[in-house]
């Protein structure tokens, strides 16, 4: 279904585009800005690819250059097509700061970032390592956002103020993860080949948490802020600390969709 087609059957894009009309009605001094990014489009796609290029541009990539490569990359996607969709509505279902689809379309680094990063992956994927390379240089200038292009992310994803998140190379994130800044999927420093943590689904990472090594974060775990976690985490633990270590239980299936961030210390560490 190419996107004229999808444009009548997209509630997602259907609401963030009432919103910003909305948003453009009520402030007049941000019309132009909102027409060019949202409202003259006939996709999210085309709209996505569109404030992307304008956010990624360089002296050495033109927007109109960059705006091409990333709707080219989300026209021959599904996947990432998906992913956009689900992202944008778990950022407005978990963070009370999200009052609507336009605020993170719009304003929210960590989305943008992690959008940014599906077109690099696309493209690390398709052999074009340098362009994703020199993609994740520029995602990192524009969001402070460092995510290398052959990680693997899941869908519905939040990335909460973004700052200083960093997610390496060999790196697995599963769907319905949540995280806040300055979380580091990261190495050790003492390891080559597959050396990033592998995170379950419905994970729950508090802001300032280290993950270091080829280790397995098992499915609705929760990773309290600060920790440090240099060992493989069971499904459905509470870990905190330096070293982390296992405090109890999250009251809830999937702490990373339910964004309850309190540490429920079942025995001590």
């Amino acid at each position: 279904m190419n996107a004229l087609n999808r444009e009548a059957t997209d509630p997602v894009w259907t609401r963030l585009r009432r919103e910003v009309a909305e948003i453009a009605q009520d402030e007049a001094m941000l019309a132009g800005f909102l027409h060019d990014m949202v409202l003259k489009h006939r996709s999210l796609e085309a709209a996505i690819a569109y404030f992307l290029a304008n956010k990624l541009s360089s002296h050495y990539l033109t927007p109109t250059s960059l705006r091409d490569v990333i709707f080219d990359a989300l026209e021959a996607s599904p996947d990432i097509r998906e992913a956009i969709r689900r992202d944008l509505e778990a950022v407005v279902e978990r963070d009370p700061a999200a009052r609507s689809m336009a605020l993170p379309f719009l304003h929210f680094k960590g989305f943008q970032a992690l959008q940014s990063y599906r077109v690099a992956h696309w493209l690390w994927n398709e052999n074009r390592k340098p362009l994703a390379l020199y993609l994740q240089s520029r995602i990192s200038e524009a969001f402070d956002v460092d995510i290398h292009p052959a990680a693997r992310i899941g869908k519905g994803i939040l990335i909460d103020h973004g700052t200083s998140v960093v997610i390496g190379e060999t790196a697995l994130v599963g769907d319905n993860v949540s995280m806040l800044h300055e979380v580091t999927l990261g190495g050790t420093g003492k390891e080559s080949g597959d050396r990033h943590p592998k995170v379950g689904n419905g994970v729950l990472i508090g802001a300032g948490a280290k993950i270091l090594g080829n280790i397995k974060i098992g499915d609705g775990s929760k990773i309290a802020a600060g920790s440090v976690v240099l060992s493989e985490v069971p499904p459905h633990s509470t870990v905190a600390g330096i070293p982390a270590k296992v405090v109890g239980k999250p009251k809830t299936a999937e702490p990373g969709r339910q964004m309850e961030q309190l540490v429920e210390y079942d025995f001590c560490i």
